[in-house]
C-alpha cells in the first residue's frame, strides 16, 4: 500500500487476478500472436493450481529470522523463506560483477583506440616535418606548432565520442521494442548520468594527453632538420 493511502481505500488483488495478469505470457515473455481481451480472459478458469510465492509482513522485526528459520525447517511442505532486501542485494551484487567486467572491456577498447590515435599522429608527423618547418620559417612559433598537433588529437577524439554515443542511442531505440516484446524487459533511454559524463570526460582527457606526445615532438623539431634534403 503506498505511503499516505487511507486504509479504507486499500486495493486487494485476488489469486484469480494474479493468474489473469499472466495470461498470454510464458517464462516472463509474451507469447507471440496471442492477445486476449477482457471477455476472453473471463471465460478462462483462473483458479490457481499452486501458490509459488507469498509476501508475509511481520509486526515485529525481531521475529524476522525466527519466522524464516521456522519456514525453512517446516517438514510438511518444501518451503523456503527469503528476505526480499537481502535477495535483491545479492542480485545487484551479481549484476555489478558483470557490469564491472563490461567496464573493463570498454577500458581496453579505449586504450587500443588511443594507441591507434597516437600511432596515426606520429606517422603523419613524420611525413609532415617539412610542413612544420615551413610554418616555422614564415613566423610560426613552436607553441603554435604544438597547439596544432594537440588540437588535431582533440578533433579526432571528440567526433569518436560523439559517434559512439550516436551508435549507442540508435541501437537502444531500434532494439527497445524487440527487447520489450521478446523478453518483457523495458530498456529506458534517458540522458547520461553524472558517472557516464565523468567517463566520457576521462576519454577526452586521455585523447588530450595522447596528443601531448606528438605535439612535444613537433615542438622540438628544428628548422634546419625539416628543411634539409634527405636522399
Amino acid at each position: 500500500m503506498p505511503t499516505g493511502t487511507p486504509v479504507d481505500r486499500t486495493v486487494h488483488v485476488s489469486l484469480e487476478g494474479i493468474e489473469a495478469i499472466h495470461v498470454g505470457w510464458d517464462g516472463g515473455a509474451p507469447l507471440p500472436g496471442r492477445t486476449l481481451d477482457a471477455e476472453e480472459t473471463q471465460a478462462i478458469d483462473l483458479t490457481p493450481k499452486a501458490i509459488t510465492a507469498a509476501l508475509v509482513g511481520l509486526t515485529s522485526r525481531i521475529s524476522t529470522f525466527q519466522v524464516q528459520r521456522f519456514v525453512n525447517d517446516f517438514r510438511q511442505e518444501p518451503l523456503m523463506a527469503i528476505l526480499p532486501g537481502v535477495a535483491l542485494a545479492e542480485l545487484w551484487g551479481l549484476i555489478a560483477v558483470g557490469e564491472q567486467a563490461m567496464l573493463l572491456v570498454s577500458g581496453f577498447v579505449v586504450v587500443v583506440g588511443l594507441f591507434g590515435l597516437l600511432t596515426a599522429l606520429l606517422t603523419s608527423l613524420n611525413e609532415r616535418r617539412r610542413e612544420m618547418s615551413i610554418l616555422r620559417s614564415v613566423g610560426a612559433r613552436p607553441a603554435h606548432v604544438f597547439s596544432l598537433i594537440l588540437g588535431e588529437a582533440c578533433v579526432l577524439t571528440l567526433p569518436g565520442v560523439l559517434a559512439g554515443l550516436s551508435l549507442l542511442y540508435g541501437a537502444l531505440l531500434v532494439a527497445q521494442p524487440a527487447i520489450l516484446s521478446g523478453m518483457g524487459v523495458f530498456v529506458a533511454v534517458g540522458i547520461l548520468s553524472a558517472h557516464e559524463m565523468m567517463l566520457l570526460g576521462l576519454v577526452l582527457a586521455a585523447g588530450f594527453l595522447v596528443g601531448l606526445i606528438p605535439g612535444h615532438r613537433a615542438y622540438r623539431l628544428s628548422l634546419a632538420d625539416g628543411l634539409s634534403i634527405r636522399v
